[in-house]
């Protein structure tokens, strides 16, 4: 399942069985990326706690456009699979959500989410380059200064998720093959899937 030992379920204590109990609270089973960090479950609630620090202020549509974008631009089959599931279920068709991996700034997305999506885009590729007009723009947009922390710590914090998730080799859990296989097939952008091997 990945690079490193994982604990299983049935031998779970402590704090990785909390660790499980709430991932399993949260997707109705134990995700592997959970599984990846069962050496390090504080780790792992560390993280949970981050992410609920700027994610909680955030409407669920803009978090996840924000979020897909950085997974694209880091390329993580994980996390582009799993932000595309949301995105998927909640706001588009399968037809949208590949316009939007195409070329999101011809799929028909408000210039505002355009705008966020190529501000991740920008930090993931060289965050040096991000300057005060980038800023300013999402000013224009409406957002206060709290606002675009919000999303530039979106964008940041799934640097390290991404990465730690690619470099150790978390496979995508099974469930993510229930999305339209050309969504699947674009999306393996990084570590494919075991089948798509």
């Amino acid at each position: 399942m990945a690079y490193i030992r994982t604990i299983e379920e049935d031998q779970a204590e402590g704090l990785v069985q909390e660790l499980y109990d709430s991932a399993r609270g949260t997707y109705g089973y134990v995700p592997n990326h959970a599984k990846l960090f069962s050496l390090r479950p504080e780790v792992y609630q560390a993280w949970n706690k981050l992410l609920s620090g700027f994610r909680s202020h955030m409407r669920l549509r803009r978090y996840e456009l924000i979020t897909f974008a950085a997974s694209l631009e880091l390329e993580c089959t994980y996390c582009s699979l799993a932000h595309a599931a949301v995105l998927r279920k909640n706001f588009f068709s399968a037809e949208q959500l590949l316009a939007i991996i195409h070329d999101f700034r011809s799929a028909d997305l408000s210039d505002e989410e355009v705008a966020l999506m190529a501000l991740a885009q920008k930090i993931v590729r060289r965050a040096g380059d991000v300057n005060e007009e980038d800023v300013q723009t999402l000013r224009a947009f409406g957002l206060k200064d709290e606002e675009i922390l919000d999303v530039v710590l979106t964008i940041t914090a799934r640097s390290f998720f991404s990465k730690t998730l690619e470099a150790l080799d978390a496979v995508p859990d099974d469930i993510y093959l229930e999305l339209e296989p050309e969504l699947v097939k674009v999306l393996a952008i990084g570590r494919p899937f075991p089948d798509e091997a």
